[in-house]
């Protein structure tokens, strides 16, 4: 292979990730249209929302308890050393609630729902029947992925609160009974330096992130290639590429955040 022909194929790569993200974007904005136009798909929601709830909910509180107990611990060791253990609370559970509760919540939900959402409309457009709709007039975006963003965002919504509580009474147990910290010290401190908008932005970040989720785990599911195989290929490819844009959109949204509030006390 001569250095001309990897230069093409770079290219070629570089040009097919631009039409797949300018493809994604474009569903993105007929995915937010669909959702204020009616006949809105009741049934297809709640259906959808029972089955991501109901995968979803007990591995996010599995998470949630690991998730807060190690980050009090970690924050509850450095404090120490610095002399700061009053401050624990406050670091640990701010930590908890604005990246660590979105971020479990937005992952289990895209590792549980989402590939079950690309791997059931993979099957459907295999077998045609996504063909079939158009061919009907009926939308499959607003028949079938609509709902199933929806479902996704609202669960994300709902988790966050949930993931949030267990994570930090995880975190407040751990640092009480392990470390010996003080119960009205980690109280004191969160008080102190928490505030209302601190538990906004992690359920802002919830719903992106369920919007992303779902939205990327239909746009492949719609698009397989090469038959069950390629359903396959595609179901750890969504997976994937959520995680990767979780991660980038959860460094936006922080930066943003903490440029335009300023901390409790600043």
């Amino acid at each position: 292979m001569t250095v001309a022909d990897t230069k093409v194929r770079l290219l070629a790569t570089g040009q097919g990730a631009l039409r797949e993200f300018g493809t994604l974007f474009a569903l993105g904005l007929d995915v937010l249209a669909g959702m204020f136009r009616r006949p809105f798909q009741v049934r297809e929601f709640i259906q959808q929302f029972w089955f991501v709830a109901s995968v979803a909910i007990v591995p996010a509180a599995l998470i949630a308890i690991p998730f807060g107990a190690v980050i009090t611990l970690q924050l509850g060791s450095l404090t120490a050393q610095i002399g700061a253990s009053s401050f624990n609370g406050a670091a640990s559970v701010l930590a908890v609630i604005q990246q660590a509760s979105p971020i479990v919540t937005a992952l289990v939900v895209s590792g549980a729902a989402g590939s079950a959402i690309c791997a059931d409309l993979g099957a459907r457009t295999i077998r045609e029947e996504i063909d079939a709709m158009e061919v009907l007039g009926v939308s499959p975006i607003r028949r079938l992925v609509v709902p199933r963003v929806q479902a996704t965002m609202l669960v994300a919504a709902l988790l966050n609160g949930m993931v949030s509580v267990v994570g930090v009474c995880g975190g407040y147990f751990f640092n009480v009974i392990v470390q010996g910290g003080t119960p009205g010290a980690f109280l004191a401190s969160f008080s102190a330096l928490a505030q209302l908008p601190d538990l906004w932005v992690g359920e802002i970040k919830a719903v992106i992130f369920g919007f992303l989720a779902g939205l990327v785990a239909s746009y492949r599911g719609l698009n397989p290639r090469g038959g069950p195989k390629g359903v396959g290929d595609v179901v750890n490819q969504s997976v994937v590429i959520t995680f990767l844009l979780l991660f980038f959109v959860n460094f936006v949204i922080s930066v943003i955040y903490l440029r335009i509030v300023p901390p409790k006390g600043a």
